[in-house]
């Protein structure tokens, strides 16, 4: 057979996949998850039980830590020394730490990140507190195995007497699993062992009076309730933790936020870089200085504000923006034999118990066992001692050790081991002193062997033994809770005055679709007049708004969407330029078109509605805060029917009327409340029944009867009517007449369609705009008073093949 015909074929998706799965296996088991006994990693477990084999414990003198990295490595971990050094440093770092399981003596890194010294530099010791993981681990409590090499033996699992899972906590990635449980109060954590050991049926309710949440070495402020009970429950919740902070007072009338706690696994020097960030950027007005005040009396970081700075709206952006307040995903997974598994706080806690039992017991057995010996040692030392003269007889007439042992035993029922003990007996002992000595430790020793076999015998000695060694871990190593817990989570409510500064501008929307934001300082310099805004050749200023920053501007386009635009967020630019397209703020398409600008500070205004005509004749009434929203994208305004467009969006508190003008020259006039408030997406209702070919040139709000409705002709010829002929309707008629268009051969035409309409009781000034862009600045004067039926007068010189496409205010 040849050397290639030795190998059989096989699938690679087979064969990868039985290698990632083996790989996988080993990496969730073995080195990302932590084992629910004892809440350590493999490569913790292996460091602690490797400096405790080697005598490396909190009453020795500190030793470097390369040499307990290269135990680590050489006997248990083969790894790498980089990973062993840092799963040391972790359990050295007492912000990363509930309680230390590490002494480091050295440079063990600091909150700000930085790394700790190189190993061959630092010293380290077992801290007391860990030696309660490794306390009766010589006594038979856990299981060993073999080491990778098969030449030393290390244990499956700590005893660990306290419940470190949920003390310390772990965070870890493995193959197709994470893990990520914080740290606890150890006092809480073990009156939560005491009370589900008294009750097994215990409820989380009852057990969340206990524990009430996690208890972070870093403090904080933790907030939502809810969030810990539904992780508590399931495995899985989340939680705000927020910086502890505080408001001073100064010298001047100024303030400065002080920041003495940040969450946990911030890092401190980052956080400070991000708050002078913003005061570089000026995203947020009002702060002076952000300055690192931390040192030997702990951490503080102050912000130094501006004199009459809104302290509070500043501090709400810093914890919305920066990792002051941070949110905290739980995702309790540990391996339960052998397994990974997904826990609430009751089933680790259960787990434990469990182990502490299994712990308990093969301690007490192993301790029995050693009892039974010695108490089978001192029976055969004070028989021997009754019949002294005896056994000395016997031993001077044997030949060597081993006659004289097989003599005792055959002489007087000996047993080997007591055989044994007689012949090592010192002298001594043979004093009455000594013998009277024997007799008690053997009564001693028969205390403690019904003391052991009790405990084996019950489950509720077994359970008091337990409790009260967790009692006496709470009384030497608890400290009171760091971390304060709030019920619901607050809500960071942001002023826009906090990020900009309040300032009137002027923003103007050209037809071609140019923005600008400028300032009243430009406006003045530059003469005060419309005549001098900047715009392209061609083109003419559509919008005027006199605004201000912190407001923000509404954008209702033709095709019924709208944008939320920030006034701040425009780019600011003098007067006499051009502004940038609006295409470059937002993302407006090129076959849409804005028709209605809509300016508004506070969207809760009660009521005040928006209030959408479209050109089929369609009318929509919706309120205000409907339209209330954060995102910069197109989002929908109205529904519009096929072929159906906007031709505009007013602001109205429902108090006036609506005149519908049509492009054919009729008109309805109706109560604004006849228009009933409805959704956003809805479609409205019909505001004028028009003509097959007919539809909407303008809507005009009017009040009252005073003044004249223009109204104006695409070949330039308008006239007004008194309000007064214009009765009030129901909605949806086909109206009166507001215009006639003269008809016939040899007669002028005085235009085929209205494109606008005005109402006014004083003099306007109106642009007129043309096909070819040409632009007519004209007053509502020009055109006489006439009867609604009227033809209207030429106010502009308009060509027929350049007719006027649209008509508005100055």
């Amino acid at each position: 057979m040849s050397t290639m015909e030795q190998f059989l074929p096989a699938f690679l998706e087979e064969v990868v996949g039985d290698r990632f799965g083996r790989y996988s296996k080993y990496i969730i088991q073995d080195r990302a998850i932590p084992d629910v006994r004892d809440g350590l990693k493999p490569v913790q477990r292996r460091i602690l039980y490797a400096m405790y084999d080697a005598g490396n414990t909190p009453d020795k003198p500190y030793r470097k830590s390369a040499k307990t990295v290269g135990d680590v490595m050489g006997n248990y971990h083969p790894h790498g020394d980089s990973s062993i050094y840092e799963g040391m440093v972790r359990m050295a770092q007492p912000w990363k730490m509930g309680h230390v399981l590490i002494d480091g003596h050295g440079n063990w890194g600091s909150l700000d990140d930085d790394p700790a010294a190189a190993m061959r530099y630092t010293e380290a010791r077992l801290s007391t507190i860990a030696m309660e993981l490794l306390r009766d681990i010589d006594k038979r409590t856990v299981l060993f195995k073999d080491n990778f090499d098969n030449t030393n033996k290390e244990p499956v699992v700590l005893p660990s007497r306290y419940p470190n899972l949920l003390v310390n906590g772990v965070s870890g990635i493995s193959s197709g699993f994470a893990t990520e449980i914080p740290p606890h109060n150890l006092r809480e954590v073990i009156d939560a062992c005491v009370a589900l050991m008294n009750n097994p049926e215990l409820s989380l309710e009852e057990l969340m009076t206990i524990v009430r949440g996690p208890d972070f070495p870093t403090g904080g402020l933790i907030m939502g309730e809810e969030g810990i009970r539904e992780a508590y429950s399931s495995g899985k919740g989340r939680i705000h933790i927020r910086s502890k902070t505080e408001i001073e007072e100064m010298r001047g009338g100024r303030e400065q936020i002080v920041i003495t706690e940040i969450p946990y696994q911030v890092v401190k020097s980052r956080l400070v870089t991000a708050m002078e960030n913003i005061r570089l950027e000026k995203k947020v007005e009002g702060i002076a200085e952000v300055r690192d005040e931390s040192g030997r009396n702990g951490l503080r970081i102050v912000v130094e504000l501006k004199k009459d700075a809104d302290a509070q709206g500043i501090l709400a952006y810093l914890l919305k923006k920066t990792d002051l307040q941070v949110t905290y995903n739980f995702n309790m997974v540990a391996i339960v034999n052998k397994t990974p598994k997904q826990l609430g706080i009751k089933e680790m806690l259960n787990a434990y118990i469990e182990h502490q039992k299994d712990v308990v017991i093969h301690r007490t057995k192993y301790e029995l066992e050693k009892a039974e010996d010695r108490a089978h040692v001192l029976e055969g030392l004070v028989k021997a001692l009754n019949i002294l003269d005896d056994v000395i007889a016997t031993i001077k007439a044997s030949k060597n050790r081993q006659d004289a042992q097989n003599n005792l035993i055959k002489a007087y029922e000996f047993t080997e081991r007591q055989a044994d003990a007689i012949l090592t007996l010192q002298l001594y002992r043979l004093t009455n002193l000594e013998i009277t000595s024997l007799e008690k430790e053997l009564k001693d020793i028969a205390k403690k062997i019904a003391y052991y076999r009790s405990i084996l015998d019950s489950e509720k000695k077994l359970i008091g033994v337990i409790r009260e060694e967790l009692q006496e871990i709470r009384e030497k190593f608890g400290i009171d809770r760091r971390s304060e817990i709030r019920g619901e989570v607050e809500e960071l409510k942001v002023n826009l005055e906090v990020m900009v500064n309040p300032e009137d501008v002027l923003v103007t929307l050209s037809h071609e679709g140019y923005i600008k934001r400028t300032s009243m300082l430009s406006f003045t310099r530059s003469g005060g007049e419309l005549e001098s805004a900047g715009v392209k050749e061609g083109d003419v200023v559509r919008h005027l708004l006199e605004v201000n920053t912190i407001e923000s501007l509404l954008l209702f386009t033709r095709k019924g969407q709208y944008y939320v635009l920030p006034v701040h967020q425009i780019p600011e630019f003098k007067w006499k330029e051009n502004g940038t397209a609006l295409v470059n703020i937002v993302p407006i398409p090129k076959d849409d078109a804005i028709v209605s600008i809509i300016p508004v500070k506070e969207f809760d205004l009660p009521n005040m509605t928006l209030v959408f005509v479209t050109r089929k004749g369609q009318v929509k009434r919706t309120e205000l805060k409907e339209y209330q929203s954060n995102r910069s994208t197109a989002i929908t305004a109205c529904k519009l029917g096929d072929g159906d467009e906007i031709i505009t969006v007013t602001l109205s508190d429902g108090s006036k009327d609506i005149m519908l003008v049509s492009k054919l020259g009729m008109s309805i006039r109706f109560s604004e409340r006849e228009v009933n408030p409805m959704g956003r997406v809805a479609s409205g209702v019909r505001g004028m029944q028009l003509k097959e070919n007919d539809e909407l040139a303008a809507a005009v709000w009017v009040e009252g009867d005073e003044g004249e409705l223009l109204v104006l002709s695409d070949l330039g010829y308008a006239k007004r009517s008194l309000l007064l002929d214009y009765p009030l309707q129901g909605r949806g008629g086909k109206g009166v007449v507001t215009f006639e268009f003269k008809e016939g051969k040899r007669v002028k035409s005085n235009g085929d369609s209205l494109v606008g309409a005005v109402w006014s009781k004083d003099e306007i000034q109106l642009t007129l705009l043309t096909l070819s862009g040409y632009q007519h600045v004209v007053s509502t004067e020009k055109a006489p008073i006439d009867d609604r039926k009227s033809t209207g007068r030429a106010i502009a010189q308009i060509e027929k093949k350049d007719p006027i496409q649209l008509m508005f205010i100055r």
